[in-house]
């Protein structure tokens, strides 16, 4: 099967159906999930960018709890006649996901195959990601101010709110600083009165103990923003620990934003990526990476190896049965997920030392050194605490 060519053109937005490398395909590479809602969402923003990539065949794959697994993925658009592959992580940022486990399955298969993949860099700190985060945002702000009206209350201006954004949590620092870099541009393009960052896990602060040090602060609203792409147990355990401490400050106003979903502007930054491969402008950032600098703290990690850790789990495809579709956190009520074996379908977490609960073939991640930090992940197990 011949692909017929294509003037080789980015500037219209559409990748060229051929390249110099032959017939040219997307896979967008996700890590994957047992929340079946996350899963539709994710196989929904597939969708949306093969309607927006016109004929250019499009194929998506996770590493892990879900199929298509990423070999899935890449034999289904060499079935459809591709040789010459553009992979993009579906990433916010470049932690172990995108810079180790996914560039270490591509790398195997293109030497099993012959197959030419070349792989894209994360979504990144984008001016698009940037204004989807702000169109969520509004929205919240805006029912907010709707439902002070309607109950006779005067709106609190967003100079005396304050933002805080949770980011998934890495063992990265790279990745980590970036989340606080998308907090400072949203406070000032709104112009909140103050903002902080949080994580869900891994590193510190998480969400409970770091809003507790939030209110001190004496803002009456709240505004909680969880920068992922996607639903799942780590979304639910954003709002479940939120609101313990909202329960605990029935004074203020702590407020949940939306989660970022398939917004047009992150369909369009996953088109900007494709557009990069083909640029060859796919360079991430090396001077704070952990595998390839000093970074303060890390430094026992240069040079690591690059591979996969998932490979034990590629194909698992059972989803989690304790919720309907959207994950209630039904698994993990006291805010520790339950370990392999006590639930056939319980969700896949990281762990305050970076490894999945995945029985014992887990991971072998570099134990993260501030897993101990008494704001971090050893909090998850400790009764929650008030004031």
């Amino acid at each position: 099967m011949t692909i017929p060519s294509a003037p080789f053109s980015i500037e219209g937005g559409v990748a060229p159906l051929e390249g110099p490398h032959g017939p040219i395909g997307v896979l967008v590479c996700g890590h994957g999930s047992r929340n079946r809602l996350a899963v539709e969402e994710f196989a929904s923003l597939a969708r949306q960018l093969q309607h927006n990539m016109g004929p250019v065949p499009v194929e998506y794959g996770y590493l892990e709890f879900a199929r298509p697994i990423l070999r899935d993925g890449l034999d289904a658009l060499r079935q459809r006649g591709v040789s010459h592959v553009l992979a993009i992580p579906a990433m916010l940022f470049a932690a172990g996901h995108a810079k180790n486990d996914i560039p270490s399955v591509l790398n195997t298969y293109a030497a099993e195959t012959g197959l030419r993949i070349d792989y894209g860099r994360e979504l990144g700190v984008d001016r698009r990601m940037i204004q989807a985060a702000g169109a969520r945002i509004r929205a919240c702000l805006d029912q907010a101010q709707e439902q002070d009206r309607a109950a006779g209350r005067e709106p609190v201006p967003v100079e005396r709110t304050l933002l805080v954004v949770v980011g998934r949590g890495s063992s990265d620092p790279d990745a980590n600083s970036n989340v606080a870099k998308v907090t400072r541009l949203l406070v000032e393009g709104f112009g909140f009165a103050w903002g902080e960052t949080v994580y869900s896990g891994v590193t510190f602060p998480l969400v409970e103990p770091g809003l507790r040090h939030v209110v001190k602060l004496g803002y009456r609203r709240i505004v909680v923003f969880p920068y992922f792409l996607f639903s799942g147990v780590l979304v639910s355990r954003i709002v479940q620990h939120s609101q313990r401490v909202a329960d605990d400050h029935p004074e203020l106003q702590i407020l949940q934003a939306s989660y970022l979903g398939d917004h047009p502007e992150v369909l369009a930054t996953f088109r900007e990526r494709v557009e990069d491969v083909l640029r060859g402008d796919t360079d991430m950032n090396c001077s704070l990476c952990k595998y390839r600098a000093q970074v303060l703290g890390f430094e026992t990690e240069v040079g690591a190896p690059q591979h996969s850790h998932h490979h034990h789990v590629e194909g698992l495809v059972e989803s989690c049965t304790l919720c309907e579709r959207e994950c209630t956190g039904a698994c993990q009520e006291d805010g520790v997920p339950l370990p392999a074996g006590e639930d056939s379908g319980a969700h896949e977490h990281e762990s305050g030392h970076g490894h999945h609960h995945h029985g014992p073939d887990h991971h072998h991640h570099t134990p993260y050194p501030h897993a101990d930090h008494p704001l971090g992940p050893r909090t998850l197990r400790q009764p929650p605490t008030s004031g």
